[in-house]
């Protein structure tokens, strides 16, 4: 093989690449609030404060990166726990065994 070969084979790029996410509507963080303080009472109380720690550190992080990704994975990881919430409930309430159960960061795809 020569080396113009070899170099090809190298800087080789894939033929397509996935299709980012789209980026959240401008409201969303706006919207994910209003569904949190919708929650059961106890589950609101837990999951405000913890939106809201998210949300100031991805803003503190986009500030300095100029960079609106960690918002827009914060808005996807919060929607994605509150459209799971039913299943989560019905699940605990059926007195299924957790023990084998699965990071929420490992299904959002957000686990560093």
């Amino acid at each position: 093989m020569t080396d113009d070969e070899v170099e090809d084979l190298l800087s080789a790029q894939p033929d397509h690449l996935p299709a980012p996410p789209s980026a959240p509507a401008p409201r969303a963080a706006a919207q994910l609030l209003v569904r949190i303080h919708a929650e059961p009472p106890e589950r609101s109380a837990r999951w405000l404060p913890a939106f809201e720690r998210d949300w100031a550190k991805a803003l503190e992080d986009s500030r300095q990166t100029y960079d609106l990704s960690p918002l827009h994975e914060v808005v996807r990881t919060w929607r994605f726990r509150l459209d799971s919430a039913p299943a989560v409930d019905a699940f605990a309430a059926a007195g299924l065994d957790d023990e084998d159960g699965i990071d929420l960061a490992d299904l959002t795809g957000t686990n560093p």
